[in-house]
């Protein structure tokens, strides 16, 4: 029976502090601690080689790791800026090439923000560009690979979870990504019951059919916020929301198979086996 999938966010600390050395050692050592998910994070630019890039696919393949991407943050889908669009084209484009390299089947992304616009006007804007993107990528045989487009953690970014839901209805290629501390952080609060966590599963299905919600894209951490939003990533060690049990619950009790990668700060390994192992729990 198909169950969710559990994996860090890049590298932990913890994995240097065994010895390793490389993220090509990453996935047999992710293996080793029973995990079954891991996301390579090109935040910082495309500048992965082909070479190393399908020895870690390879590496992935070959330990049972599933595979996704976050492309670079400087992604601005409604920029003004003609420059700044077509560095975005760009860091999109090439995020999908180094995907099909790795072996992912998906790429986090985040829309960027409104800068002086309305969202309105924003989010036209957003996706006539990322329509674009889409055409390039047909043109240049870059459709296998799923672009996830991210829920917004601060608020002046694009990324509600009804914007998110809309940028999927421009292509079978747009998926969601929901980051439940970033909803939580924006909200101000809240996700502390399972109703709060069906409710989003609830209106993806709704938005998009059974599949996108039973096989959602998910990122999880704890988050420390302002009135703005997001301002610092922490562990479940650390005295920040949101919890994490309810979500499990809601996967576990309507047997959904989200992939969950964990974003906390150093320690994302250890607490995706947290939650993997009260998962677990449940679904047993």
């Amino acid at each position: 029976m198909k169950a969710a999938l559990f994996g860090p966010s890049g590298n932990p600390e913890s994995f240097y502090a065994e010895g390793g050395k490389a993220s090509l050692e990453m996935p047999a050592w992710l293996a080793k601690l029973g995990l079954g998910a891991y996301e390579y994070s090109l935040t910082r630019g495309v500048n992965i080689s082909e070479a190393t890039a399908r020895a870690i696919g390879d590496q992935a393949a070959q330990h049972g790791i599933a595979m996704s991407l976050h492309a670079p943050y400087y992604i601005s889908l409604a920029t003004e800026e003609e420059t700044t669009a077509a560095n975005t084209m760009r860091h999109l484009l090439k995020s999908l090439e180094a995907a099909g390299w790795l072996r992912a089947d998906r790429i986090a992304f985040h829309p960027g923000g409104i800068g002086k616009l309305d969202r309105r006007s924003a989010m036209e804007l957003s996706k006539r560009r990322l329509s674009k993107v889409l055409e390039e990528a047909a043109r240049l045989g870059l459709t296998e690979v799923k672009l996830a487009a991210e829920t917004h953690g601060k608020a002046n970014q694009l990324g509600t979870l009804e914007e998110v839901l809309e940028f999927c209805q421009l292509s079978p290629q747009i998926v969601p990504l929901v980051d439940f501390a970033h909803l939580y952080a924006v909200a101000g609060g809240g996700y502390a019951t399972e109703a709060e966590y069906a409710a989003v599963f609830d209106r993806i299905d709704a938005a998009l059919g059974p599949a996108a919600a039973q096989n959602l894209h998910i990122h999880f951490s704890s988050i420390e916020f302002t009135k703005g939003g997001e301002k610092r990533h922490w562990t479940f060690r650390d005295e920040f929301g949101p919890p994490y049990q309810p979500l499990m619950q809601v996967i576990a009790k309507a047997g959904l198979t989200p992939r969950i990668i964990c974003e906390s700060a150093g320690t994302q390994s250890e607490d995706a086996l947290a939650m993997q192992e009260f998962y677990r729990a449940l679904w047993k």
